[in-house]
């Protein structure tokens, strides 16, 4: 009995220690994704604005860092970056407790290994190899690869119905400012709350709209049998300049992309880790 009570003290200790030690990682996770999505979002609105010759994707952030003085360096610093928030995703898997445990640790494990890839990704660049293909002709080389496979249409549909519902369930949980409750807003000031609540409302949403628009386009190449169809982050921001609404739709959309990216340096500095 007392051996069950003390293990039962001393698991909720032993996580609090391991959050502490891995709260750094947190805030430079997110620091890096805030310089990603703020550069993404700036080439957004060039392209916006007339200027098409960079890719508004990761990619496309990565050559912008790797022309300033001093780009190596800045690159294997995101790479830092990006494996700490890995890190530390994967010790929220590893460690949700609560009746929704099972899903948060699904949902971490699955944020873990996406941010894996992009540590991945980013230090390969870093290293001088893998730069030379976009999101772009990734979607695309996914996406023939995946339509040759028994079965590959509705593998590929089902990859655009998961982009869509990813996108919604973000552009949702930013409309109705879910994100307030991983932050501790006490700490901050009234106009400080009011700034941050509007990033995290409008970077969630526009976030969402590009997660959606993605998962259409991918979707439209299972209907149609065709990889071609499927566009990367670059091409469907592009797309946004030729609806009906013109460049002024991939204006918005680069906007909130630029809120997104400051509302990850906001939760750098004050999330609940």
């Amino acid at each position: 009995m007392q051996a069950e009570q003390a293990k039962r003290v001393t698991a909720p200790r032993a996580q609090s220690e391991v959050h502490d030690v891995l709260r750094p990682a947190g805030r430079a996770g997110f620091t890096a994704r805030g310089v990603l999505y703020l550069l993404v979002g700036s080439l957004a609105l060039r392209i916006a604005f007339g200027d098409g010759g960079g890719q508004a994707d990761r990619q496309g952030a990565l050559r912008q860092i790797a022309a300033q003085p001093f780009g190596t360096a800045l690159l294997w610093l995101l790479v830092v970056g990006i494996a700490g928030m890995a890190l530390w995703r994967a010790a929220q898997a590893v460690l949700a407790e609560g009746e929704d445990g099972a899903g948060k640790r699904l949902a971490s494990a699955g944020r873990a290994v996406f941010y894996a890839a992009v540590c991945w990704g980013t230090a390969t660049f870093a290293a001088g190899s893998g730069g030379s293909s976009s999101s772009d002709s990734k979607s695309k080389d996914w996406t023939a690869t995946v339509l040759e496979k028994p079965g590959g249409r509705w593998i590929v549909g089902a990859a655009g119905v998961a982009l869509c519902a990813a996108g919604a369930v973000i552009a949702f949980r930013a409309v109705r400012r879910k994100f307030l409750e991983k932050l501790e807003t006490g700490r901050m000031g009234a106009r400080m709350r009011q700034a941050v609540t509007a990033a995290g409302a409008g970077g969630g949403t526009a976030r969402g709209a590009v997660y959606v628009g993605a998962g259409v386009f991918v979707l439209v190449a299972a209907v149609r049998f065709d990889p071609h169809e499927a566009k990367g982050l670059d091409d469907t921001l592009r797309s946004f300049a030729h609806t009906p609404a013109g460049p002024w739709l991939l204006v918005v959309t680069a906007a909130g992309l630029l809120l997104f990216g400051l509302f990850s340096f906001a939760s750098a500095r004050w999330r609940r880790f």
